[in-house]
């Protein structure tokens, strides 16, 4: 990564923090003072254990899509990032190798009611990709969006933490296709229908728009702590 790149990507993080770090922290899952659930703290005082999930084991982690699983060589991948930004932006699998990595320990919550726990995730964060894009002032959400056809929207307070990542390896493997490789969403502080696999464009929007499953019915928040599923 050259150095007008760690430039930009820097000073974007530091634009994007100022603006919506107050509201990152306001949201539920950092805020709320009686969060529902069960077993110790999380990583942000949340428990453990969700109200309404079974934990199950990362070997058992079940595979849901819309029946369809895009097959995707990495070489082949890319990421289009526009809409309401000012530098609207295309990533090859190469190029998301070459910006700054993470590895994030993070718990998975399925609408449907399983959990599995301190997963291993590596992938670069959200908010590097969207900071190099430079969203508008007018900017609020994001809509992801999914080589399947899948898509589904996100504040950009929930887009832009530290632990959302678009993830391309796990437990030290790379993503499998049925979880999403080669490169898939994951966000850990609301349910993981709000994470698309095999993700294809971020489109930045200056107002909320439902996606997929929030159309069918399902929360347009989907905070485990308040078994925030269904409208």
């Amino acid at each position: 990564m050259n150095d007008d790149i760690r430039r930009r990507i820097e000073e974007g993080v530091a634009e994007l923090r100022a603006r919506f770090g107050e509201r990152m922290r306001a949201t539920p899952s950092l805020s709320d003072a009686a969060p529902q659930g069960d077993g110790p703290r999380n990583r942000h005082g949340m428990p453990k254990e969700p109200p309404g999930q079974n934990v199950f084991e990362k070997a058992e982690w079940p595979v849901l899509d819309l029946g369809e699983t895009p097959d995707i060589a990495p070489e082949r991948w890319r990421l289009v990032v526009d809409g309401a930004c000012e530098a609207p932006l295309t990533l090859s699998f190469a190029e998301l190798m070459e910006l700054p990595q993470e590895a994030v320990e993070a718990d998975f919550h399925c609408v449907t009611g399983w959990s599995i726990l301190d997963l291993a995730f590596r992938g670069v964060r959200l908010e590097t990709v969207l900071a190099l894009a430079r969203p508008l002032a007018e900017s609020t959400h994001l809509m992801a969006h999914a080589s399947d056809g899948y898509s589904t929207n996100l504040p950009l307070e929930e887009a832009l933490k530290p632990d959302v990542l678009l993830v391309h390896a796990v437990e030290g493997a790379p993503l499998a296709r049925a979880h999403g490789g080669p490169v898939r969403v994951v966000t850990p502080q609301l349910y993981a229908w709000k994470g698309a696999k095999w993700v294809s464009r971020l489109e930045l929007m200056t107002h909320d728009q439902r996606g997929y499953w929030e159309i069918r019915g399902y929360s347009n928040t989907g905070y485990p702590w308040r078994d925030d599923r269904m409208w």
